[in-house]
């Protein structure tokens, strides 16, 4: 590809960017977003096809016997932080840095991923390829990107373009949110009376904090519980009669989110425990997958991911491999530097045209 052709893509990407930046997208809010994505995509001559606020779009000469490659990053965001110091929807250059809600959050990758599969669609290639722009990511939503999976070809392997500094994020830990609640019995303060729900939950809560899961992943490190929020009482002199709490665990590899809750159930002396959802598990894809190795012959490092996303949802293999830094998502005054992007386009091209 000619300097001027890349140069013509990054500005391209950066266009677009700007463009999704001055509309707020906001999860399950995204629809003025992906009307500007589709416009732009049909712009561009492509013919995408849309479910709710997902986009697609299959590569020329699609072939089932081959195999299918998704590229795969999401249009929504979260809420922009009380922080900011700059207009969140205004996109704004500082020199390399393009500032804006979702910049780095994934509007760089959704970007990037999306001029990659303009250029190799005009390239011979022994696979097939999908551009998915998902909705609900940052939400793990029902009309997100496991909505729309089926309506998909057949899938072998994707790229998530989640902000990774373009290093490959071979595994990523799962989530499993659970709340836990111990029941009492009210009574005066100040009198010898009631059961004290805060008392019931202590031992549970201590052992909560305490245990540690055996298998550490060299990728991932251990699997880990969190109590994030306890809520209980009334005003100072009642005796509180329940006790609600919130538990963030973060699975690896070697725990289903399953298991993990039928075994905390079991050492529960006093709470209860409910599991809001079991299916955002664990992540990964083999270390001497081609496309692995392709990184790792490219001078790329691959690593274990503590984030969670899309990934978590899918059935086949897959990694994250985006522009920009995981460290600025969902951060006042966020940014994405068109360096990255320009790097980013580099990269996907050197990756997927071996």
């Amino acid at each position: 590809m000619s300097i001027e052709d890349k140069s013509r893509y990054v500005n391209d990407a950066v266009e677009l960017l700007k463009e999704l930046i001055a509309t707020p997208r906001v999860s399950r809010d995204e629809t003025a977003a992906a009307d500007k994505m589709e416009a732009k995509m049909r712009a561009w001559g492509m013919n995408p096809r849309r479910e709710a606020n997902n986009l697609w779009v299959v590569s020329d000469n699609y072939d089932e016997a081959r195999q299918t490659l998704l590229l795969n990053a999401h249009i929504d965001t979260v809420k922009p932080v009380a922080t900011w110091t700059k207009n969140p929807h205004e996109p704004l250059m500082e020199g390399d840095k393009l500032f804006g809600l979702g910049s780095n959050d994934c509007g760089g990758g959704l970007v990037t991923l999306l001029q990659a599969f303009r250029v190799l669609n005009s390239q011979p290639r022994a696979y097939n390829l999908i551009y998915l722009a998902s909705a609900e990511e940052e939400v793990s939503g029902k009309n997100g990107v496991e909505h729309v999976l089926p309506m998909l070809p057949r899938i072998d392997v994707a790229i998530v373009g989640e902000p990774t500094g373009m290093q490959p994020a071979i595994a990523e830990k799962g989530l499993m949110v659970v709340d836990g609640f111990a029941k009492g019995v009210s009574g005066h303060a100040a009198r010898n009376e009631g059961v004290n729900a805060i008392y019931e939950a202590l031992d549970d809560l201590v052992w909560l904090r305490d245990y540690r899961f055996g298998k550490e992943s060299p990728l991932l490190g251990p699997t880990k519980m969190t109590v994030t929020q306890v809520e209980s009482g009334t005003q100072h002199n009642v005796i509180p009669d329940s006790l609600h709490f919130v538990l963030d665990i973060r699975t690896n590899e070697y725990y289903q989110n399953e298991y993990v809750f039928a075994f905390l159930q079991k050492h529960m002396k006093r709470c209860e425990l409910k599991a809001r959802s079991f299916r955002l598990h664990s992540s990964s894809i083999p270390a001497d997958h081609p496309l692995v190795k392709r990184c790792v012959d490219l001078g790329l490092k691959p690593f274990g991911s503590p984030t969670l996303s899309d990934q978590a949802l899918m059935s086949f293999p897959s990694f994250k491999l985006g522009p920009g830094e995981s460290s600025r998502s969902h951060s006042a005054d966020e940014f994405i530097c068109i360096s990255e992007i320009e790097k980013a386009l580099t990269l996907y091209l050197d990756i997927l045209s071996a």
